[in-house]
């Protein structure tokens, strides 16, 4: 189970065999929900219901609109869920009759828009989005460095590809994840997460995350398995299917992640301050590319380069720890030709 705060396991209260999951992974359920129905072993004692309120109370108390909406009917639910709605928000729709129906949800939705603004829920994928950020705000001591670095082969190794007219045509940005994954082996903190505040757990291989924006602002993210270890072909069709996955609304994002990559190279943004969302340690940021002056031999010279700004947990690694891993990933995407052909 998920919260604000915590990553938890739920021990059961019975002994029994698990028959069904109630509740779907990722879904974002009210306190209290049902998540698992069980076959117990021997009797258990039920828990008695609260005793009923008098008429009076029912009508003034701020309960009365959660015990009317126990009139729901399955399929208002499950439009009430299409349309996006919260159970806070379904508790507060008035049915025209006895129960809520959807024309209920509708009126409902209608009326939020004539307001002079409109109201519209937070989608699950962006709800557990914020729920991880916020976790990250109150347990990541956040640190920040950014490096310039040359995108000059990085470009000429795409111009080669394109050259071969051949099916295998990974992007710029493939090619940057893969330098990523390669510094990544050689620094293992960036393989790691912290457990407590005492324990360092350093997975054998790298779970590369890649965030993905959906339609609607949405965002997940793609995940590449044993990224470190993977040869160059392996790893662009790896990524390539996992990013594929993701842009159906698939979020691929588990605890084994460490690092993500997002690119903002498209929308023209040169820098950023990208978050670190726990249990990853850290998150590298990719700007656009644009011509910059390089020293060559005493005189100003152009060249095509790229901001990157990463921002880690300083609590797993330190500024020098961080510079050293950034330093590889530099050193990686300026000799991409090499490290592709090896």
């Amino acid at each position: 189970m998920e919260t604000d705060k915590a990553v938890l396991d739920v021990e059961s209260p019975c002994t029994g065999t698990l028959v069904s999951w109630l509740g779907e992974p990722d879904a974002v359920l009210p306190i209290g929900a049902d998540i698992a129905l069980m076959e117990v072993e021997g009797a258990i004692e039920e828990t008695k219901p609260p005793a009923e309120p008098s008429k009076a109370v029912a009508d003034s108390s701020p309960a009365a609109p959660a015990m009317r909406n126990a009139q729901i009917p399955p399929r208002t639910r499950a439009y009430a869920k299409e349309k996006g709605l919260t159970e806070e928000q379904l508790a507060l729709v008035v049915p025209a009759g006895s129960k809520v129906m959807p024309s209920d949800i509708d009126a409902f939705l209608k009326a939020s828009t004539s307001k002079g603004y409109e109201e519209m829920p937070v989608s699950g994928k962006q709800r557990i989005l914020i729920s991880r950020m916020q976790r990250g705000h109150h347990l990541v001591v956040h640190g920040a460095i950014s490096v310039v670095v040359s995108w000059e082969g990085v470009l000429a190794e795409r111009a080669k590809q394109k050259a071969t007219g051949s099916n295998f045509q990974p992007s710029a940005f493939t090619m940057f994840a893969y330098a990523v994954a390669k510094a990544c082996e050689k620094h293992p903190l960036f393989r790691s997460q912290l457990i407590g505040d005492s324990i360092i757990r350093t997975y054998d291989t790298l779970s590369l995350g890649i965030a993905v924006a959906l339609p609607g602002d949405d965002l997940v993210i793609a995940v590449v398995k044993g990224a470190d270890k993977m040869g160059w072909r392996d790893f662009a069709r790896a990524a390539r299917d996992r990013i594929e996955l993701a842009r159906k609304g698939t979020d691929q994002a588990d605890e084994t992640v460490t690092i993500s990559l997002t690119n903002l190279q498209n929308y023209g943004i040169r820098d950023g301050s990208p978050v670190v969302v726990p249990p990853a340690m850290a998150t590298l940021f990719l700007g656009e590319t644009y011509f910059g002056f390089v020293p060559k031999d005493g005189m100003p010279a152009i060249q095509t380069q790229a901001n990157l700004n990463l921002a880690f947990d300083h609590r797993l690694t330190n500024g020098a720890g961080a510079a050293e891993f950034l330093r590889d990933v530099k050193h990686n995407v300026e000799n991409i030709g090499s490290l592709l052909a090896e």
